[in-house]
Parts: C-alpha cells; sequence; structure tokens
C-alpha cells in the first residue's frame, strides 16, 4: 500500500471547498487540480478520497495562488508566510495555555471578520470561533473548518500529543459531509449551535511546550498534511499499533488482549493510555479498513465479496453496512 494512503485520507468535499475558495480569488483551478494530481472524475464523485499528502499539496498550491493562507475567507489576507510566523511566535512560551492565548492573539491581528477566543468552563477549556458583527465572510463553514484545523493541528505539535476534542459545535446547518466531522474534530458534533467551538480537557492547558527550532523546520516541511486529518505522534501507542496492524492482513489481526500482550503491557493500561490519546481499538480498525477498502474499491477490479473477505467481514453484507456508516456511502459508488 502507498504511505500516503496508509497516513489517511480526506474526503473530496474539502477538495472542492479548497478548489471553490480558489475559484472565488481568480486562481486557474484547472492548472491547480493538474499541478496536484486531482483528475475531474475525482471531484465528480461524491464518494471520492484522497490522501493527506495529496490535499496538503492542494492547500500549499491554493495559498500561494492566492497569495493567502486562509484562502480568501477574510476581507484580509493571511500572507504566505503567516503560520510559519505564528509557529516560531508560539515556540516561545513555556506550556499551553500561553501559546493558546499567543495563538488567539495572532489571529485578532491578522483577521477581520472573525475572532476566535480561549475560555474555560470548570474541567473543559475551549477554543470559540466568533464571526465579528457586520463582517461579510464569503464562506463561513469553510473558514470555521480551517481555523479550527490550523488552530488544534498546531498546539497539537506545540505540547508533542494530539489533543482530544470531547465536543465541537459548529454555528451553521450540518453540511453534507458532516460525518467526515467526526473523524476530523470529535464523535460528538452540534449544528446550527450559538457558535463554533471545540472542547478540550483544561488539565492539558499546563502542558509544556516541548518543540523548538529545530523540530520546527521539520514540521514546517510536512505541514499542512502532517496535521489536516489529526496530529498524529508516531510513536504514540495508537500509532504503533496501527502500524502493527498494516503489517498484517486484516483476517490476522489479533484482538485486544491478545494485542497488549503483543505489546507487553496489561490490556487496563493500554485502554486507559488509548483513551488518553483519544482514540480506541475500534476506532483504529475501523479507520484501516475505511483506507484499505478504499485503495481496493478504486485500485484493483476484485469483486465485493472479495474485498469484504479480504478485509475481514464474514458477510459482503456486513460490509455494505460498515462502508456506508464510514463514508456515507454504498461501495459500489466507489466503482467506475
Amino acid at each position: 500500500m502507498d504511505p500516503q494512503t496508509r497516513s489517511g485520507t480526506v474526503s473530496i468535499a474539502f477538495v472542492r471547498e479548497a478548489l471553490a475558495a480558489a475559484h472565488r480569488g481568480g486562481a486557474d483551478v484547472e492548472a491547480i487540480c493538474a499541478a496536484t494530481g486531482i483528475a475531474a472524475d475525482q471531484l465528480a464523485d461524491d464518494g471520492a478520497r484522497v490522501s493527506a499528502a495529496t490535499f496538503g499539496a492542494l492547500w500549499l498550491t491554493v495559498a500561494r495562488a492566492l497569495d493567502d493562507e486562509f484562502f480568501g475567507q477574510d476581507s484580509r489576507r493571511m500572507k504566505v508566510g503567516s503560520f510559519a510566523a505564528l509557529c516560531r511566535l508560539s515556540l516561545d512560551t513555556p506550556k499551553l495555555s500561553q501559546a493558546l492565548r499567543r495563538i488567539v492573539q495572532f489571529f485578532g491581528i491578522l483577521l477581520d471578520d472573525t475572532r476566535i477566543e480561549l475560555q474555560l468552563s470548570g474541567p473543559e477549556a475551549c477554543l470559540i470561533l466568533k464571526p465579528v458583527p457586520g463582517a461579510a465572510g464569503s464562506d463561513r463553514v469553510f473558514a470555521h473548518e480551517t481555523l479550527l484545523v490550523l488552530s488544534h493541528g498546531l498546539a497539537c505539535w506545540l505540547i508533542g500529543r494530539r489533543i482530544p476534542i470531547l465536543r465541537a459545535r459548529f454555528a451553521y446547518p450540518a453540511p453534507a459531509w458532516h460525518r467526515e466531522y467526526r473523524d476530523v474534530f470529535s464523535e460528538i458534533l452540534e449544528f446550527d449551535a450559538p457558535d463554533t467551538s471545540i472542547a478540550f480537557s483544561a488539565l492539558l492547558l499546563e502542558a509544556p511546550v516541548v518543540q523548538n527550532p529545530r523540530s520546527l523546520q521539520e514540521f514546517l516541511r510536512g505541514a499542512p498534511a502532517n496535521f489536516i486529518l489529526k496530529f498524529r505522534d508516531e510513536n504514540s501507542l495508537g500509532r504503533r499499533i496501527r502500524r502493527h496492524l498494516m503489517a498484517l492482513p486484516p483476517t490476522e489481526w489479533p484482538g485486544f488482549d491478545e494485542l497488549a500482550d503483543v505489546f507487553h503491557i496489561g490490556a487496563t493500561t493500554m485502554r486507559r493510555r488509548l483513551e488518553r490519546e483519544g482514540v480506541s481499538f475500534s476506532q483504529i480498525k475501523d479507520s484501516l479498513r475505511r483506507d484499505l477498502a478504499v485503495q481496493h474499491l478504486t485500485g484493483s477490479d476484485a469483486s465485493l465479496a472479495d474485498i469484504a473477505a479480504q478485509l475481514g467481514f464474514a458477510e459482503a453484507s456486513a460490509f455494505h453496512r460498515a462502508f456506508k456508516q464510514w463514508t456515507g456511502l454504498r461501495p459500489g459508488a466507489y466503482r467506475p
């Protein structure tokens, strides 16, 4: 399997949003698609997915074409280089709380149409997006998605671990691709909410900033592909489990207790550590099966029954149900 495919996939809906922003900004959309390897038939397929690396390349290409890392979603351009400057500014802080306040302040200087606030409410902390009264804002959905991905991805990288989002609220109706929000943000979602916000444990505000100028260079070389889906600590238990499963056919994946023995830790300890990382064993298996299914459906002519069997499903009907739950579409929709 291509490493790009294994590292995760992004719904074509987000590709369309980025390209729509490029079009509104006067950029040559056909040239952008050609440069990033995005085909017209992919754009026409509601169920298509691209690798995180491909979407990252698209992100950078659109930003360069518009000289705007916020893709024209604000009255003021966020010129190329702004995100790198924000990263450098955030490094010089002892812990996450100070870093987040700098992120909030920086976006407050750069953007005219949206204000970000950091609020504490008991055991939870929230990053809240608030449109400035009277601001135009070309597309609140894409603007809010982009701001949350940028802010959350940077915060995770600064402390060297993924920050589990306890719940996410959005101040707009559920978009057609709202199922993707469970992977990008949280399992607990609310739309048509009074504001757009993500909540996380306030205890994480005390987490130390562990990055430095040397690690920043590596981070910027891989950005934004390295945090588009979610920040991934390659040494985290969840990522180690994913790599272990990727080396085996799904039909040979071990059970939870057996896997705990492989990693020489108790099952209770392993479950607790995964919970701290904001992931579960079943989520790891589901996301990996989904990406494998997309690869088989788009890159082979194997029958749906054969693909179901290769993925470890006892019956093709179970594969159909699972695939529709993962993507909102039937497996056949991925076939020409």
